[in-house]
């Protein structure tokens, strides 16, 4: 069985060949930004586009539906609590008394009778949506699509302990190892009789479960290990050492880190100046 690799892109394209500098600076401006901005039509537009960058780069769809998937049920919650409950925080962000209703739930329903769902907490529902999903989707628009030993020298380059790096790198490596891990611990149960195929959700879930001690395990024991290795390398997390790979910020590399920049700045003077990104601006 072959293993898993972290770095999941399709394809190579201009943007693999970049400083891990660039790519990390636009983690954290988008983040923030994200974070800040309350405009659904905003937010909306940026999450669409790093849907269409992480594709345009070669992250794989199947990785994206996989996550909308995964995030389906919590969104659909989201909706629901915004759109119900969250009737004061959105009064006081619009500096209104009232909300207009979106639906009337009837007084005779059971549990949720004389409920209301109202526009303005439905859209900000949608609004905490799409910061989720430009939280979750950056990460692999700048990670994938750089190898981990590159990452490693972009982040010791930017100031950032060597200590911090080579924790933040030794967790992605981890992670193949425990996907699998995971898959061979599943294979093991096939080979005593276990047919995943013909067991429905809940029973999935049970074995599911049951993979977790021997992971949980597994997972101690490889940690142990590498703490014998590193002690055994005397490893000091002195980032004045030599790097096998070299972390050099080219033309487009500058380009970039000026781009988001620019856009960071301009975000926040329009956001604190002029209101443009709050809930219901103008834009």
């Amino acid at each position: 069985m072959a293993m898993l690799k972290f770095q999941t892109v399709g394809r190579d394209s201009f943007f693999t060949k970049l400083d891990f500098r660039p790519k990390l600076l636009m983690i954290v401006v988008i983040s923030i930004i994200a974070f800040v901005w309350e405009n659904p039509i905003m937010v909306g537009a940026l999450a669409i586009l790093i849907i269409v960058s992480c594709l345009l780069v070669g992250v794989r769809w199947s990785y994206i539906r996989t996550i909308l998937l995964i995030m389906l049920p919590f969104y659909i919650i989201l909706l629901l609590t915004h759109g119900f409950f969250n009737v004061d925080q959105v009064k006081t962000i619009l500096g209104v008394k009232e909300l207009k209703p979106m639906v009337v739930i009837p007084d005779n329903w059971w549990l949720i009778g004389g409920g209301t769902i109202t526009w303005e907490g439905f859209f900000y529902g949608i609004t905490i949506i799409f910061k989720t999903l430009c939280l979750t989707l950056i990460i692999p628009l700048g990670i994938f699509t750089t190898e981990v030993d590159n990452m490693i020298v972009g982040m010791v380059r930017s100031k950032i302990p060597y200590k911090i790096a080579f924790i933040f790198s030794s967790t992605l490596r981890f992670f193949p190892l425990l996907f699998q891990e995971i898959q061979n611990i599943i294979e093991a149960q096939r080979l005593r009789g276990l047919a995943m195929e013909k067991m429905g959700p809940v029973k999935r879930v049970r074995v599911y479960s049951k993979v977790a001690i021997p992971l949980i395990l597994g997972a101690m024991v490889k940690s142990q290990q590498l703490e014998v290795v590193l002690q055994s390398k005397a490893f000091s997390g002195d980032s004045d050492r030599t790097y096998i790979h070299q972390s050099i910020l080219h033309r487009l590399d500058w380009i970039l880190i000026a781009v988001f920049l620019l856009f960071f700045i301009v975000s926040l003077v329009l956001y604190v100046g002029f209101g443009i990104g709050k809930f219901f601006s103008p834009v």
